[in-house]
């Protein structure tokens, strides 16, 4: 409750900040004619409505799982990012073709001060606000919030691009009058087009991995063989690991190969301690753990995972011949 109570104030606190910005870069862009700065303001507003979906995300996704729902809400997360990412991949390619116009229709700039300042506040601003959402984002491994920052640290990026070029076009009139520098604006707009279509890109990857049920990452994987394995010798092997995540959830299941003797309540005490090393390790994650006796008998995934030597596999596979002949 208390993550969720984080991960919902933080995206609020991304709804407030961006309205903001988009308030101020409006008035400001309008006011001295700056195409980079309008830009900027296109990108805060696609920043405004993935702060919005992000906010929307983690309130449901936070929701407990349901009859409807039996594998929890985590997916509204990565549903999230995936929106977001589109919206940015059309605000990139709208800022392109402003900029184009511009270059083909060039005008100059007035009181371009103005606009050095406004981008000086929108990087001040958006640092300090993705700073907080990739601390909660990283401490509750929300997918929705981690999209969010990185939509405002490109925006910092992207604002000081401009914001440079703005001070370059301001210093030039005073350094080398008459020389015309105003098709550096259009030329920052269109840099700010290509950062925020790369971030898309990358936030497009990650977003689709979890929808499409990509396994976790190799390093995550192998935490929880080696967690596995230290369980030797009352865990003999295992076989059939799948993984999966929604959202900020990890789901973990595998067969594990225990022996045929091992009572059921004793069973029951081994899986429960796995689940919550695995939990230890990484946070939120579903376990599900399918116990199978070991009688030697090994197909080619329980080979490859068995933690028994060969000497201990053959005595396996003859107690369980001997214990056929004398069933005859």
């Amino acid at each position: 409750m208390e993550k969720g109570s984080e991960k919902i104030s933080v995206a609020r606190l991304s709804v407030i900040s961006n309205t903001c910005l988009i308030v101020l870069k409006v008035i400001i862009g309008m006011m001295i004619g700056s195409v980079s700065i309008i830009s900027e303001a296109i990108h805060s507003g696609v920043d405004l409505v993935a702060a919005v979906i992000a906010y929307i995300s983690v309130k449901k996704s936070g929701k407990p799982a349901d009859k409807e729902h039996p594998f929890g809400h985590g997916k509204f997360e990565n549903v999230s990012g995936s929106v977001e990412a589109a919206l940015i991949f059309l605000a990139g390619g709208w800022i392109i073709y402003e900029a184009i116009k511009r270059f083909m229709h060039m005008q100059p700039l007035e009181t371009v001060s103005w606009g050095v300042g406004v981008m000086l506040v929108s990087c001040i601003v958006n640092i300090l606000v993705s700073e907080r959402l990739f601390a909660i984002g990283n401490k509750t491994d929300s997918i929705a919030l981690k999209a969010d920052a990185w939509h405002l640290r490109t925006d910092v990026y992207t604002s000081a691009g401009v914001m440079g070029g703005l001070f370059l076009i301001w210093i030039g009139k005073w350094v080398i009058p008459g020389v015309p520098l105003n098709w550096i604006d259009p030329l920052a707009a269109i840099a700010v087009a290509v950062l925020i279509i790369h971030a898309a890109w990358e936030i497009t990857v990650q977003s689709l991995r979890d929808l499409l049920d990509v396994t976790l990452p190799i390093a995550e994987r192998t935490m929880i063989r080696d967690l596995i394995s230290s369980m030797y010798p009352d865990v003999h092997g295992y076989h059939k690991l799948k993984t999966r995540k929604a959202g900020s959830v990890r789901f973990i299941e595998f067969h594990m190969l225990v022996d045929p003797q091992m009572s059921v309540e004793k069973s029951h005490h081994l899986t429960d301690n796995i689940t919550r090393m695995i939990y230890d390790r990484l946070p939120n994650s579903n376990v599900t753990i399918h116990v199978e006796p070991c009688d030697g008998r090994c197909d080619a995934d329980c080979t490859a995972n068995c933690l028994l030597s060969s000497e201990d596999r053959a005595d396996k596979l003859e107690k369980r011949a001997s214990k056929i002949l004398r069933s005859r």
